[in-house]
């Protein structure tokens, strides 16, 4: 898989997002992907090969492989990988969006087109809800990837041994894991750096709460001293208007 490809499609995306999510895009890209491209596939490229079973007994070793693995630890994270930097594109797609727009109304209006203005929008309105909704996709697909991992291999440490009795096996047969040790550091590694990412979603979320809330604090306040310059004004007005007609 290219993921030096989806590299510069998220970060092209990240210039429109918080610091939180570009120290996000950091952690998912030297942690995550670079580790999975560099060590994790080479660590797991022999796991059926020297998956090792004591019988001859023809379809037993491979049925006891795919009863305990039923997909590479490899192909999940990867799978997880895209499904987390997926929602990133929500809101490349919706300044892109909000970029079209805003040239052709200047086209017809025929003003100049500010574009770095356009690319670069603060984080508010409907953008803020984009980003916020994608934010919350990222959030539900680490925790179902994380329950799937622990559904599917019922923990972190990969074991030596792997006792079989799955058809056609004809009885319990021992099965050997190769670099079971080296898995487990692997293993363990991966699945803390997806829990630092999901911290930092969460904490991404509380800032845009807070972000959200300020901004509108901050323009009810200043809608309450126009609405008061406005009653002063006023009065002012109404006490100066006898003298007038004096």
């Amino acid at each position: 898989m290219n993921w030096a490809g989806l590299y510069e499609v998220l970060s092209g995306a990240n210039r429109y997002s918080t610091s939180i999510g570009r120290v996000w895009l950091s952690v998912l890209f030297i942690f995550r992907i670079m580790v999975l491209v560099v060590a994790a596939e080479s660590v797991w490229g022999d796991e059926q090969s020297d998956f090792v079973c004591n019988t001859l007994q023809p379809g037993c070793q491979n049925v006891c492989y795919d009863h305990h693995f039923p997909i590479s630890h490899v192909r999940l994270w990867a799978l997880q990988l895209i499904f987390v930097s997926t929602p990133a594109l929500l809101v490349a797609m919706h300044v892109a969006h909000r970029h079209r727009r805003a040239k052709r109304k200047a086209r017809r209006c025929g003003r100049a087109y500010d574009d770095v203005a356009v690319r670069k929008p603060p984080i508010d309105g409907l953008l803020l809800c984009t980003y916020v909704v994608s934010v919350l996709f990222r959030v539900a697909f680490e925790c179902s990837f994380l329950y799937a991992f622990y559904f599917i291999y019922s923990g972190v440490k990969m074991p030596r041994l792997i006792k079989c009795d799955a058809s056609p096996c004809p009885n319990v047969v021992d099965c050997f894991v190769s670099r079971p040790t080296e898995k487990t550091i692997f293993t363990i590694f991966m699945l803390a750096v997806s829990a630092v990412c999901l911290l930092l979603n969460l904490a991404e979320l509380v800032y845009l709460l807070v972000h959200y809330c300020s901004r509108a604090s901050g323009r009810a306040t200043a809608r309450g001293d126009a609405v008061g310059r406005g009653r002063r004004r006023g009065g002012e007005g109404r006490r100066g208007s006898p003298e007038e007609k004096r």
